[in-house]
């Protein structure tokens, strides 16, 4: 499929941020409006969800063993010193973990929910007149390319993830700057994650959804963000899951130049 390249719109960086971010809770209000998938939406999400609940307080339990074991060198430093940098080391794991974890949520609750929020996906299109450039995609050929595009994106957010958290470190920065850099990092993927139902449905695949959420940076990561830090609220993760699905839908048509407007 061609994909047209759209010219970045002229208001500003901060206006299409918070746009962005407003189609999160457009997504919400489409969701809503469809009863009968509501329950339906939540639970690949509940599912995902226990298991890295689970995984995540393993992870708690063992920050401090983990913390020691990534700073070897302060064993023989002075306890308070030895205490601060385990801290410290402690607390970026955690960051790290925080934003694979919420990528890698993403990636499962979408192959496991994949039948569910497709047809969220496919009700918020037909609202909004169907869906333009359909192609017919077979089922276990959507499942796998979307597996493999998500790991794709797990991976390279790992490799974003380490040198953030070695960044963690830095006195100050490491407190401030880092989370932030890290919530614009998950977003960026979370919607790179979240666009792929409607991006298949038109052939579209991984570099060419890339290239067009890029036209318009500040949109997309207004609305990863907002995922994003909904998805670090407890269970807001399993709530938010299908209203970001619907969300990204228009995210996706947005930046197609097709209407998000209800006919």
């Amino acid at each position: 499929m061609d994909v047209p390249r759209l010219a970045a719109p002229v208001t500003g960086a901060v206006t299409r941020f918070l746009s962005g971010a407003g189609l999160l809770l457009r997504g919400l209000g489409l969701y809503v409006r469809s009863p009968g998938l509501m329950l339906l939406g939540v639970v690949p999400a509940l599912i995902s969800g226990a298991l890295f609940v689970a995984a995540f307080a393993t992870l708690l339990y063992f920050v401090d063993d983990l913390a020691a074991l990534v700073t070897p060198f302060a064993d023989d430093w002075a306890a308070g010193l030895r205490s601060l940098v385990r801290v410290v080391a402690g607390l970026a794991i955690v960051g790290l973990a925080g934003l694979l974890g919420v990528v890698a949520f993403t990636a499962v609750t979408l192959a496991i929910g994949d039948p569910f929020y497709e047809k969220i996906s496919e009700r918020v299109e037909d609202r909004l007149g169907g869906t333009p450039g359909a192609v017919e995609v077979p089922f276990w050929a959507s499942l796998r390319r979307s597996i493999v595009d998500s790991l794709r994106l797990v991976a390279l957010s790992a490799l974003i993830g380490v040198p953030l958290f070695a960044a963690g470190f830095l006195p100050v920065v490491g407190q401030t700057v880092v989370p932030v850099i890290g919530a614009a990092v998950g977003g960026w993927f979370l919607a790179l994650e979240l666009v792929g139902a409607p991006f298949y449905r038109r052939g579209v695949r991984l570099p060419e959804r890339r290239s067009l959420l890029r036209a318009d940076r500040p949109t997309t990561l207004g609305f990863g963000v907002a995922v994003f830090v909904c998805f670090l609220i407890p269970l807001g993760a399993v709530l938010i899951m299908p209203a970001a699905v619907a969300g990204a839908t228009l995210l996706a048509r947005r930046s197609l130049g097709q209407s998000i407007q209800e006919g």
